[in-house]
C-alpha cells in the first residue's frame, strides 16, 4: 500500500511537471524573452555596423553558409559571399547606404531553434529615403542566432 501511495505521488509530480508551462520550470522568465533580446541584439549590431557603413560587419549577422538566402525586388541570391556580393553593388558607398533603422519587430517561435522577424526598414539618405518591410527566418546555431533567410521588399510610403 504504501508503495502504490508513493507511486501515484511519483505519477502526479511527473504529470504536473510535464504540463507546466516552460516559463514556470525556469523561475517565471520566458524563455522567447531571452531568444527575442539575442536576436534584437544582433539586429542592434547590424544597425550599427550599416550606419558606420561596415558591410562586412553587417552580413555578420547571416548565416555564414552557401545554404543562406536572400529574396528581393531583383531576384533570389544565394549563399553568404553572394549575399555581401549583392549588398556592396547594391550599397557601394556611404551615400547610398545612408543611416538605416529597424521598427515594428514582431516575433514568432516555431520552434525551439528557429524564429521569424517581421519588421520595416528605412534608409534615411540625402538623395531621397527608402524603406520597406522584411521577413528574416533566423535558426540558433551554436554561435548564437543567425538569419538563414531574408525576404526584403522597399514599399513606397502611403500617402
Amino acid at each position: 500500500m504504501k508503495y502504490r501511495i508513493l507511486l501515484i505521488l511519483l505519477w502526479l509530480g511527473v504529470l504536473v511537471f510535464s504540463l507546466a508551462p516552460r516559463s514556470a520550470l525556469l523561475g517565471g522568465v520566458d524563455t522567447h524573452d531571452r531568444d527575442r533580446a539575442s536576436i534584437e541584439a544582433v539586429l542592434n549590431a547590424q544597425q550599427t555596423a550599416w550606419n558606420r557603413g561596415d558591410v562586412d560587419a553587417f552580413v555578420e549577422g547571416y548565416w555564414h553558409s552557401p545554404e543562406l538566402t536572400f529574396a528581393g525586388t531583383s531576384g533570389i541570391v544565394r549563399g553568404w559571399d553572394g549575399v555581401l556580393t549583392r549588398y556592396k553593388k547594391t550599397y557601394a558607398d556611404r551615400d547610398a547606404m545612408g543611416q538605416l533603422q529597424f521598427s515594428g519587430l514582431e516575433f514568432r517561435f516555431p520552434g525551439p531553434d528557429a524564429a521569424l522577424v517581421l519588421g520595416h526598414w528605412h534608409l534615411a539618405r540625402a538623395q531621397g529615403d527608402i524603406g520597406g518591410v522584411f521577413s528574416l527566418v533566423w535558426q540558433r546555431f551554436p554561435e548564437g542566432w543567425r538569419i538563414m533567410h531574408d525576404h526584403t521588399s522597399a514599399v513606397a510610403e502611403a500617402k
